[in-house]
């Protein structure tokens, strides 16, 4: 991933130094649980343990030799642990054993980090949920005004979606916070399974049964819950875009004014370029899970397609994650709300939101429900045209007068009884 997408805290455990580091790790524990079943001598695993260790470039430049990652990276470990003790090392595994096992660790602890910042975002967005409990705005179907609900009820429905994506990403923890030290076929014909055991246990992972390597479908769940989150902070996004549209201005992303320039030719615009930005960082997420997908299926115990893929796709989906969820939490903590503009826009539509509560009453007083509709519907179509509020033309209507009351008429378009209800969604986002 490139730095501009990169946080320095999930950047640590994908860089060469960490992934050499793990694979290190594994080899040496790997090497000590062979010392404890008395094959390998402990002298030469105290020594490992004490003296074992890589230079990136060195690695790289005998790959150029061996033109295999594990292979140098073999080599020039023993040559800094030393002869005859270091060509203990890598004993009776295969090169997947170590990479495998090393990456379900890097995966386990990078899981981690964005499980703690989904719970931060779910945090931030459900604070500001409560802030808005009770601020009325109008409710959109297509794009088009439907009936009222509140600020707060939109936001608590985006941290309970966040809140599913953390309990995703948790599964999907658990899923690939397994190792494999099993051998070439998973068979374990050079390599005690007490080896394997060792290890994952050290490493706080659970030994499963594998082929040559751990079985991707793992792999591909991690990139389903990247590519959900994404896809949950693009719907916050793209809503966030469309209430800060001029024509509607009801809310927006923040913007530093005086420092942040909004356009290079026109100073004017405060453009929503962070939620733009995500909404098309989702894409690459949802991207990155096809390719995943693809490498599941590989041939016999183990081919080689999906090495090349993991390289690129595993650690930019965590990377870029992670720097979603914290972008987005930003950019909601500091989100700047309108609730005037709320309400200026709820009463654009003449009224016409409360064109149910009125279908409701006219089914109450006795008229058939696709007459009551049409009855309606007339007088809404009559509003549109004539740019008159919603209560008088239905005045005017002796069908409707002939039913309702003005007092029953004027409770139909009662506000607060539209958004009585709203503790409902409330008292889960609480519970």
């Amino acid at each position: 991933m490139i730095p501009r997408y990169s946080l320095p805290e999930m950047d640590a455990l994908f860089n060469d130094e960490a992934r050499f580091g793990a694979w290190l790790e594994v080899e040496i524990l790997a090497t000590e649980a062979w010392a404890d079943l008395g094959v390998v001598p402990q002298d030469a695993a105290k020594a490992i343990r004490a003296r074992a260790g890589f230079d990136v470039a060195a690695i790289e430049e005998r790959e150029q030799i061996t033109e295999h990652d594990v292979a140098a990276f073999v080599d020039i470990v023993q040559e800094s642990v030393g002869q005859p003790e270091g060509a203990w090392l890598h004993y009776g595994l295969t090169s997947s054993d170590v990479v495998d096992t090393a990456l379900a660790l890097q995966l386990t602890r990078a899981a981690d980090l964005l499980i703690e910042a989904a719970v931060a975002l779910e945090g931030a967005i459900a604070t500001r949920a409560r802030e808005f409990r009770n601020t009325p705005m109008v409710g959109r179907t297509h794009g088009i005004h439907a009936e009222p609900t509140t600020f707060g009820v939109k936001l608590a429905l985006w941290a309970l979606q966040v809140r599913r994506d953390v309990e995703r990403l948790r599964r999907a923890r658990t899923g690939i916070a397994v190792g494999k030290l099993s051998g070439a076929v998973g068979t374990y014909s050079n390599v005690d399974p007490a080896v394997e055991t060792h290890v994952c246990n050290a490493l706080g992972l659970v030994p499963v049964p594998a082929t040559q390597v751990l079985a991707r479908d793992r792999h591909a769940e991690l990139l389903y819950a990247c590519a959900s989150v994404g896809a949950t902070i693009e719907q916050c996004a793209l809503e966030i875009r469309h209430l800060q549209r001029t024509e509607v201005r009801e809310a927006e992303e923040p913007f530093r004014a005086g420092k942040q320039k909004g356009s290079s030719a026109m100073p004017h615009k405060r453009n929503p370029v962070k939620c733009e930005q995500l909404c098309g960082l989702a894409r690459v997420l949802r991207a990155d899970l096809m390719a995943g997908l693809e490498n599941v299926a590989l041939w016999h115990e183990r081919d080689i397609s999906h090495s090349s893929v993991e390289r690129i796709v595993l650690p930019d989906a965590c990377l870029l994650t992670h720097y979603m969820l914290i972008k987005m939490r930003s950019v909601v903590e500091g989100m700047v709300v309108y609730p005037e503009r709320m309400l200026e826009n709820l009463a654009a539509s003449y009224g016409l939101v409360f064109s149910q509560p009125v279908l409701l009453a006219l089914v109450e007083s006795g008229k058939s429900r696709d007459d009551a509709y049409r009855i309606v519907q007339r007088n809404a179509m009559k509003t549109w045209d004539e740019r008159r509020p919603f209560i008088d033309v239905l005045r005017e209507d002796s069908e409707i007068t002939g039913a309702l009351s003005d007092e029953q008429l004027v409770a139909c378009f009662d506000l607060t009884r539209a958004i009585s209800n709203v503790g409902r969604t409330f008292s889960v986002l609480d519970a």
